[in-house]
């Protein structure tokens, strides 16, 4: 399982139509909208890095409304939760 978290601008009074859009792809598991430096923030979860390149490169560069992204793939996850147990639940 690959982890993600993208970070977003879109165009002003945008975040809201873009955060649907992105919530409903496959592999976007949750879309905050946040104050700060970024407009949107993307907790994406693939089962492997050509999945991940898809959706990134692909289906949300289809956007026209965001305006730059920062993608950063995690490398371990530290959390009381288990997450690969909770996604994984239909993937096979």
């Amino acid at each position: 399982m690959v982890s993600t978290i993208v970070l977003m601008n879109v165009e002003r009074g945008q975040a809201s139509n873009v955060g649907e859009r992105l919530a409903a792809m496959t592999g976007v598991t949750e879309v905050y909208s946040v104050a700060g430096a970024f407009d949107l923030v993307a907790l994406i979860r693939t089962e492997n890095n050509e999945q991940l390149a898809d959706l990134v490169s692909t289906e949300i560069g289809k956007i026209n409304q965001i305006t730059a992204t920062q993608t950063m793939i995690a490398f371990k996850t530290f959390s009381k939760f288990d997450l690969d147990a909770m996604f994984s639940i239909g993937m096979e």
